[in-house]
């Protein structure tokens, strides 16, 4: 068993060999403290050349390829490669990472560049556009994002000396960027005659607009502003790789290996000749230089680091080298000595001291190496080559003593035998030859049994036996030294192998995944004596596994560092080191061994952080005996959140169904029905899968969450509000530490998370995103600014965010198993913790992402799962309970102790101020002390400790526990059987609230003359529930099956249940005491009915599609109809009792006569003749309307009439409950909904007196109480209903000039090519027309002269002047609307036409301009606050939404000066039609052309897009703020008023209603204006029947007739 748990050693990277110099650049730097950074593979090394000590930063996942100095040169940027490349800011001095910014590059990130002050970074990705992204890095923060070049972009620099200016320079170009809001402007550098355009390689600002750069020639290009200047020409002899700017002036390091010192104003201060020097060779190439002081570092092509001094600058100190181009593979240990022995494709053999941590030997040979070998006494070494020779040299002078080829094809492996008489040499053309040592490697044997490459090899101890694996997987063994193959396994049995490098074999069963390609892992090495086994793989991995490790799958501990492929890996000779070499990344990199029992010293030494954390997820100690899981907690991680269809999908598969539905709704439409129906009352409480969801608010109400609803209960009263801003399950809820906000997330493909406060129920923010499938934990933290969030989706996703503003702040991937919850901590806001299945770890905020380490279990406890955890009483102390029973107490990330506290999951724990309060499975409630050691009082959850107030009853003593609250004195718990219970201190327990168990709930039947009604469900309950003002349940009884169906007599005495087994009950109404009972059908009872009456016959309907009908008198069964080809739905009675309708599965509507149910058919029309005694169907003519256009994907299940037989309303598949008008002919009726449900709503009921609804959700177990309000009366309140799905096409006319406007097409003119028509006829050739106002022949314009003469005589021609704009004639006024306004007291006006903003004054006449837009401008307002005096928004027409300088954009302006103060690009494509300040005048609201005609609110100061909606499906004509608010703002355009709420980062919309007008339709809307009491009254003005209308929040007054279409302004 021992291979199923990780080994308890551990690796500790202790020295890199190497640098990366091959295709990077400026990667060189000294810090503060004087050390040097770089990187290599991918770790940043820190390197002090004083202790000669190296620290590492491994947070990356992947080869680093860029990094970047802070000003401060104590914090370090790295970029990687990769998918999903991120990169880090770390702490050079602590090597802790300080910020993570992720999510916006792909492929990799190339440059990096902090801003003077290091307030800012600027990246630069390998994508095809070469994005240039600005961060804010502290917060983790995109501030802008450009496409950078179509092709690579090799520099990027800040200009130091100018504010929000940036260069970049690559291939064949240079670009000076200007950053203003979110927008980046490139202007492209103009080479003029100055000089080639040619690709520039590194740059350098300095003052008064100069730039300094390096081009591939090996010139210096000077420029000022975008202008080429001058050049120096030769100043290095190729490539300029390097410049480094530093106080003394500027070094240049190039590919003919010179360094150049230059003063500040670029003259020559010296040359340093690298290869003239001592360490000098030919071909060295520059790729990285620093200055500072008299100090110089260089690094080269060849991966050296070299420091200079400049006062001996012949004698460069070679500080670091490694191998360098081609792949590194060799790799071999001596016998005897700590020293390492590597060769590479670069065709060099190179010697290791590990105690020095140097290079001690260098030899080049003819052939790239590609395995080496050192024989027993450390005297001969081997090595293999790529052309199929091996040479043999002595390790003492590097001298040969052989060279022999006898192959082809490479060789790949090869061993001294342990007794050093013989080498075996394995070659890829698949053979193994064998050489006697002493006869000058004479062959003296050859091993043919394999049919593929060999790729490794091994010796027994007595040199008697060979065994190899190849290219297939296969293992073979071999008789020494001739070859011979053995196939008897008895033979081999005994052998001792005296290494073990093989990947394949019973010993290394366990090394595989389980379903692995066989040649993903490289090299393994055994160590027999700590008996544990190291393995490297493709993926840049180390792996210690124990030895032996027999079966697949066993688990590891795994280190990262290497970033490709690690293609070998050896032990040193005494088993202090293990070696590891990388392919593609040339590295060398020497881990220290530590052993089990060094371990428990080395705890202090906390286990090392890093985003990939180094204990794999899929290993790490997890014994495999850990206890099966809780049934509760397995049922629960059962669960899937995945719906077929997600409510965020329904405009599309609307917009699918238009067409079917245009075809449809030829007739005009039923109206929908006047009446409408508010949410009164919700029985029951998700528990069953949900943790920590109940609390007190500070008024004492208590909020939970049932369905899709937020629940506020008043205990005092028996009420409840609701908060409707869901629309599918919510899944967990946190309380504000104020207790007056709440956080609820729910369900989703894009799941939401809602704040809301519990007064005014409100949404105040919004947050969506950033997870998948749904929201399973959230927590406010101790300041209340921040929450986190935890995702359901496979990697169980977190997110910090701060939640007012709608930001996201930190996300990272949290486990492959389900958290259950997350807990920030009170002390310090950036750490959090989260628990779940076999995991508990402890996170810290680092800049856009999260870090996070797992908690250190050592040999107290076992890796168990967590199902609730919280903060002790220091930032410290961490408290979690566990699925066994245990509370586990944490330090730091140490467990310190256990304590057992419950008999099964400890499922809930709460803090106080001086102890703690748990609750388990086992239904008890335990008071602790503040240190968890001694239990101060337990309350167990019985019957018989109920109060006498109790609203309802108690089905179960003990229920499992899932939630507990405390304040106003009591404690709140709430139960998994969906119960929530107040316990007093002195013992007895208040049931307050309960709802139905784990199962669908189907059946429901309402009492034919009082206000009750009965449930049955899946939970093997019967139930009634009294809907009168007590809102309890009045009675249960358990079941021995579940039941789907239930209804009362009409006498209302006897009750009739129909269960899941194909039987039912009659029972006793009140005492709910069996009557008679029948067992006729195998399948489920679907619907039971009694008849109308006297209710002398009961028909039951089961799933084997038959309808059985029994006498009640006398308990007989006296009919069945038959003929239905599927399951039964839904049964009806006639009044009369003779007739039955009846629905089935396959749509089929049938009719049976009663009692013998003999089938009738009857023609539709006759069947609305027929006076129904109830009505339930779904299908027939009369209830056609009730289908939804996506009826393909959704059903109808319920429906059930008024008694008035006026209003029909029905629950479907997506959790909505509708209101129609009865009969609803012709399809696709109109109606209300309402959404409280989260999924299907299984069965809907009217009561007695139709006062009220009574709904029932299938798996959210939630039976709702809606009362009716009848047409006429309304309250004001927020409409919680949508008049239909699609709004209708029939309504009034256009008006031509709209119609024309709404089809215009905003083409761009793009990158200069032509899309807009730019023909036509010159004027002087267009014929002309005789037109009757053609001018007069008399003119009074004097005469013109024939031609105008002037004397050219000794004149020179004037040059060319810039043009200046002097006047514009014209105003764009047929497609724009509010865009002239008045400045300055009506001094000056304000307009727009082309691309040029225009300040007229008035008195003068005169123009002034604004000419910074690249195309027309469509739309233009004014900031009307005081503190943005004459501040102007305009919006262009743009081409791509890709953020380039094509895309559209917002310009904000100052009218006077015509400064630019901020550009917004947009994602808005084609165009910004209409923009509007807030009344604070710090917001903007714009609204695009595009499709989606997207709304966008933006802070134009900052450029920070703050939210971003889909407005409507056809044209908005125009957006405007309320002018005394900030958050909220209305819409008009086609056929379209809404009424929008800016919440934190989510816009809400509400339609505008006609529907107090008789006959009102809604029009197409052109203009906005606000009443003197804004939040009253609004005009809206344009329509097309010429009026004016007053909205009052949400509906309309009155019609005012007014003049035709006009614009208004009533500012």
């Amino acid at each position: 068993m021992a291979a199923r748990s990780a080994p308890s050693c551990h690796l500790r990277l202790e020295w890199v060999y190497g640098y990366r110099g091959h295709q990077c650049r400026n990667n060189l730097y000294y810090t503060a403290a004087k050390e040097i950074v770089y990187f290599v593979a991918g770790v940043g090394v820190v390197y002090s050349p004083r202790e000669h000590r190296q620290k590492f930063y491994r947070g990356h996942s992947d080869d680093i390829i860029s990094l970047a100095l802070h000003p401060e040169r104590v914090l370090v940027a790295t970029g990687q490669v990769g998918k999903e490349p991120y990169i880090c800011i770390w702490d050079s001095y602590t090597v802790q990472t300080i910020s993570v910014l992720k999510d916006v590059h792909t492929h990799g990130i190339a440059c990096l560049a902090f801003d003077l002050d290091g307030q800012r970074l600027v990246s630069v990705g390998l994508d095809s556009k070469n994005a240039v992204c600005v961060w804010d890095w502290k917060r983790g923060k995109m501030l802008s994002m450009a496409p950078g070049h179509t092709d690579r972009i090799f520099d990027i620099s800040w200009d130091l000396y100018q504010p929000n200016k940036l260069v970049s320079c690559g291939v064949k170009h240079i670009k000076f960027w200007s950053l203003c809001g979110n927008a980046l402007t490139p202007k492209r550098g103009v080479f003029g005659k100055t000089g080639d355009l040619q690709t520039i390689l590194c740059l350098a600002c300095a003052r008064d607009e100069l730039t300094y750069s390096g081009a591939l020639n090996g010139d210096i290009y000077v420029w000022k502003g975008i202008n080429l200047i001058r050049t120096i020409q030769g100043a290095h002899a190729a490539g300029i790789f390097s410049m480094n700017a530093c106080e003394e002036g500027f070094a240049t390091g190039g590919r003919d290996g010179c360094i150049r010192l230059w003063d500040l104003t670029f003259k020559p201060i010296t040359v340093i000749d690298l290869r003239e020097t001592d360490q000098g060779y030919k071909g060295l190439s520059v790729r990285s230089v620093c200055w500072r002081g008299d100090h110089i570092l260089v690094g080269t092509q060849d991966s050296e680091i070299f420091e200079i001094v400049v006062q001996e600058r012949n004698k460069p100190f070679l500080i670091m080298q490694g191998h360098c181009e081609g792949e590194l593979w060799a790799l071999a240990v001596h016998p005897t000595k700590p020293l390492a022995v590597t060769g590479s494709d670069d065709r060099s053999v190179r010697i290791w001291s590990l105690v020095d941590h140097a290079l001690i030997a260098r030899c080049n040979m003819e052939e790239p190496i590609r395995c080496a070998a050192v024989n027993a006494d450390g005297i001969h070494l081997a090595l293999g080559m790529k052309d199929g020779s091996f040479t043999v040299l002595r390790v003492r002078d590097m001298t040969e003593v052989v060279h022999i080829k006898d192959r082809k094809e490479a060789i790949h492996e090869l061993k001294y035998s342990p007794d050093g008489t013989y080498l075996a040499v394995g070659c890829n053309d698949s053979s193994v030859d064998i050489y006697g040592v002493a006869q000058r490697y004479k062959k003296v044997g050859e091993c043919l049994g394999s049919l593929s490459f060999i790729t490794h090899l091994d010796w027994s101890s007595d040199s008697r036996y060979l065994q190899t694996n190849d290219g297939n997987g296969k293992r073979l063994f071999y008789r020494m030294p001739g070859g011979k193959e053995v196939t008897s396994t008895e033979e081999i049995k005994g052998v001792h192998w005296a290494s073990w490098t093989c990947v394949s074999g019973l010993e290394v069963n366990g090394i595989w995944p389980k379903y692995s390609d066989i040649n993903d892992i490289n090299s393994v090495d055994g160590n027999y004596i700590g008996q544990v086994l190291v393995t490297a793989d493709d993926y840049g991995i180390i792996k210690l596994f124990r030895y032996p490790c027999l079966r697949k799958g066993a688990k590891f501990r795994k280190y990262i560092g290497h970033s490709a492929h690690v293609t070998n890996v050896r032990w040193s000779h005494d088993y202090q080191w293990v070696i590891s070499i990388g392919g593609a990344d040339h590295s060398v990199f020497q881990w220290k061994f530590i052993p089990e029992r060094k371990l428990k010293d080395a705890l202090h030494i906390a286990p090392q952080e890093s985003l990939a954390d180094s204990h794999s997820d899929e290993s790490d100690s997890d014994l495999s005996d850990v206890p099966e899981l809780d049934s509760e907690i397995e049922q629960e991680t059962q669960l899937t959140y995945r719906r077929q269809v997600y409510k965020e999908d329904l405009p599309q598969l609307k917009e699918q169904c238009k067409e079917k539905q245009k075809s449809a709704t030829s007739k005009r439409r039923e109206r929908a029905p006047g009446n409408s129906i508010r949410l009164h009352f919700v029985h029951g409480y998700r528990g069953y899968d949900c943790r920590s969801n109940l609390f007190y608010t500070q008024i004492g109400e208590i909020v939970y969450h049932v369905a899709a609803v937020g629940v506020i209960y008043n205990r005092q009263q028996n009420t409840q509000r609701f908060y409707l801003g869901h629309d599918d399950d919510i899944l967990c809820l946190t309380i504000h530490p104020l207790k007056d906000y709440v956080a609820t997330g729910q369900v989703g493909r894009d799941p939401s998370i809602h704040i809301w406060d519990t007064e005014t129920i409100k949404p105040l923010s919004i947050l969506k995103g950033h997870h998948q499938c749904g929201i399973s934990a959230v927590d406010f933290s101790a300041d209340g600014k921040r929450l986190a969030s935890v995702g359901i989706d496979d990697s169980h996703t977190i997110v910090l965010w701060d939640w007012k503003k709608g930001e996201k702040l930190s996300i990272a991937r949290g486990s492959k198993d389900k958290i259950f919850v997350v807990k920030m901590n009170p002390y310090v806001p950036d750490k959090l913790i989260t628990a779940g299945i076999k995991h508990m770890k402890f996170w810290r905020k680092a800049g856009g992402g999260l870090i996070g380490r797992k908690g250190y279990i050592g040999t107290l406890g076992k890796n168990d799962t967590m199902m609730c955890a919280v903060y002790g009483w220091t930032e410290e102390m961490a408290f979690s309970g566990t699925s066994t029973g245990d509370v586990c107490i944490w330090r730091d990330i140490f467990l310190v102790k256990t304590v057992k506290a419950h008999d099964g999951p400890v499922f809930s724990m709460h803090a106080l101020e001086k102890g703690f309060v748990t609750g388990g499975k086992d239904g008890i409630i335990a008071l602790w002390d503040d240190s968890f050691e001694r239990c101060l009082k337990t309350y167990a959850i019985k019957r018989a400790a109920l109060a006498p107030g109790s609203k309802g009853l108690l089905l179960e003593d003990n229920p499992s526990i899932r939630a507990i609250s405390l304040g106003h004195g009591h404690i709140l718990v709430g139960t998994k059987n969906g119960e929530i219970l107040e316990v007093d201190k002195s013992g007895p327990i208040t049931l307050l609230v309960q709802g139905h168990m784990e199962g669908e709930v189907w059946g429901l039947a309402t009492h034919p003359y009082l206000p009750i009604c009965a449930t049955v469900s899946d939970d093997k309950t019967l139930r009634i529930w009294d809907l009168s003002p007590s809102h309890c349940m009045l009675a249960v009884r358990k079941l021995k099956k579940g039941g789907r169906c239930c209804c009362f007599s009409p006498d209302g005495k006897a009750l009739a249940v129909g269960l899941n087994d194909g039987s039912f009950l009659m029972a006793n109404a009140d005492t709910l005491e069996d009557l008679v009972s029948f067992h006729h059908r195998k399948d489920m009872i679907s619907d039971i009915r009694f008849s109308p009456g006297s209710g002398k016959y009961l028909a039951v309907a089961s799933h084997d599609s038959f309808i059985d009908i029994y006498n009640v008198m006398s308990s007989k069964r006296v009919g069945i109809c038959k003929g239905a080809t599927s399951y039964i739905t839904h049964i009806d009675w006639d009044i009369r009792g003779k007739l039955l309708q009846v629905n089935t599965g396959a749509k089929e509507q049938l009719f049976f006569e009663a009692p013998r149910g003999k089938k009738q058919t009857i023609p539709s029309v006759e069947v609305e003749k027929i006076a129904w005694a109830s009505w339930t169907s779904v299908l027939g003519l009369c209830c056609e309307g009730i289908w939804p256009v996506i009826g393909e994907v959704t059903d109808v299940t319920t429906s059930c009439l008024t008694s008035d037989k006026m209003v029909l309303a029905t629950g479907d598949d997506l959790g909505f409950v509708k209101l129609f008008r009865y009969p609803t002919k012709g399809k696709f009726g109109k109606f209300k909904r309402y959404v409280a449900h989260s999924t299907h709503v299984t069965n809907v009921r009217w009561t007695y007196d139709d006062s009220m609804l009574v709904t029932l959700g299938g798996t959210d177990m939630s039976l709702m109480v809606w009362t009716n309000e009848m047409e006429g009366y309304r309250e004001k309140r927020p409409c919680d209903s949508e008049e239909s799905d699609i709004d209708s096409e029939e309504d009034g006319g256009y008006d031509s000039d709209v119609t024309r406007e709404n089809e215009i097409s905003y083409t761009i003119r793009a990158l200069s090519t032509n899309i807009r028509p730019m023909f036509g006829i010159k004027p002087h050739l267009q014929q002309k027309e005789p037109s009757t106002d053609e001018r007069p022949p008399v003119s009074r314009a004097p005469p013109q002269p024939e031609k105008l003469q002037t004397n050219n005589v000794g004149k020179k021609k004037r040059p060319i002047e810039d043009l200046v704009l002097e006047l514009v004639f014209g105003y764009r006024g047929r497609d724009c609307r509010n865009n002239v306004h008045y400045l300055n007291d009506g001094d000056d006006i304000i307009y727009h036409t082309a691309s040029i903003g225009i300040l007229h004054n008035v008195a003068t006449g005169s123009q002034s301009f604004y000419q910074e837009h690249n195309d027309d401008i469509l739309c233009l307002t004014v900031n009307q606050h005081p503190k943005f005096i004459n501040i102007v928004a305009t919006g262009q027409v743009g081409d791509s939404a890709d953020m380039s300088a094509a895309a559209p954009s917002i310009h904000i302006w100052d009218a006077m000066n015509k400064q630019t103060l901020s550009i917004l690009r947009c994602y808005h494509s084609k165009g910004v039609c209409s923009v509007s300040f807030s009344a604070t005048g710090k917001l903007l609201l714009s609204v695009g052309l595009d499709p989606e005609h997207t709304i966008t609110i933006w802070r134009w100061q900052e450029g920070a897009k703050i939210a971003s909606r889909a407005g409507h499906n056809q044209r908005i004509f125009v957006a405007e703020f309320r002018p005394d608010s900030d958050t909220q703002f209305v819409s008009v355009g086609v056929k379209h008023v809404k009424f929008w709420t800016l919440a934190g980062r989510a816009l809400l919309s509400k339609k505008g209603l006609l529907s107090t007008l008789e006959d009102a339709r809604m029009q197409t809307m052109l203009a906005i204006a606000f009443g003197a009491v804004p939040s009253v009254v609004m005009s809206v003005c344009g329509k097309i029947t010429y009026c004016v209308e007053s909205w009052r929040e949400l509906t309309t007054g009155l019609c005012l007739p007014c003049t035709p279409p006009c614009e208004m302004d009533l500012s």
